[in-house]
């Protein structure tokens, strides 16, 4: 058996030594640390849920967890007219959320830039299946991301090379799913996504390249704004880590059903 954990932040990982004796399942989530101690969880199979308690210290959570959707479901047969999402003059349809009173995200000569880390963006608009395109230039050392119905990661970095593992490289869907082709660094120049998901599947095109085919994503990246996978989410930008990246063009297809 393979238990794995998304926390609220950072990546996915796999959870060591699950104990499961019949319906009832033990784990410890986070172990203990010298500064903390360690979340441990004991859960119980009721029907189609997972009900018990997260244990942290002399701290004690009642837990419910529900059974993530399949969201198995046909590409369309044909795509609508790609549409900008950015007009290219201010952030109509779009509003900082997190730390906005730290916002700097603004518009200057047609492009989308945060000017510095603080909050992050997000569409007012809310999505399900859709073709995304948009253009990125993202400085060295720098970190972002841009997120899939406001619950999956796409990563945008450029840390010191070599220093990030493939699921959580340029162009990943963070911690979940690789890039099968590793392409140059490019800093401080223009590049092109494009992103096309239905249900669960995603493929992604950077540069021209296809370097996501059809792969599925089994589940939220942390920084998710919720769990709610069944239902249509925004895009968001991650500003909240670094700043200097800069967007243009950014437009969205919706299916013809």
């Amino acid at each position: 058996m393979e238990v794995w954990y998304q926390p609220t932040g950072g990546n996915v990982y796999q959870v060591k030594e699950p104990k499961i004796e019949g319906g009832h399942l033990s784990l410890t989530v986070s172990p203990a640390t010298a500064n903390r101690p360690a979340v441990n969880w004991e859960l119980d199979a009721k029907g189609d849920q997972l009900v018990g308690t997260q244990k942290r210290g002399e701290t004690k959570t009642e837990l419910v967890g529900v059974r993530a959707p399949e969201l198995k479901r046909a590409a369309p047969k044909a795509w609508g007219k790609a549409e900008p999402i950015f007009n290219g003059k201010d952030l109509t349809g779009w509003e900082p959320i997190g730390n906005t009173a730290n916002n700097h995200w603004v518009v200057k000569d047609g492009l989308l830039i945060n000017e510095d880390h603080g909050a992050n963006l997000k569409t007012t608009a809310k999505y399900d299946d859709f073709k995304l395109h948009f253009e990125v230039n993202c400085p060295d050392r720098a970190n972002s991301g841009f997120y899939l119905r406001g619950r999956y990661e796409m990563q945008l970095e450029y840390e010191v090379a070599g220093t990030e593992p493939p699921e959580r490289s340029m162009g990943s869907i963070y911690g979940r799913v690789p890039p099968k082709v590793a392409l140059p660094r490019k800093p401080g120049e223009w590049e092109t996504f494009d992103i096309t998901f239905v249900g669960r599947t995603v493929s992604i095109v950077r540069n021209g390249v296809p370097t996501i085919d059809h792969q599925e994503v089994e589940g939220i990246t942390g920084g998710a704004l919720d769990a709610n996978e069944g239902e249509p989410g925004p895009f968001y930008i991650q500003g909240d880590h670094t700043g200097g990246l800069k967007f243009r063009n950014i437009t969205v297809a919706l299916p013809q059903r």
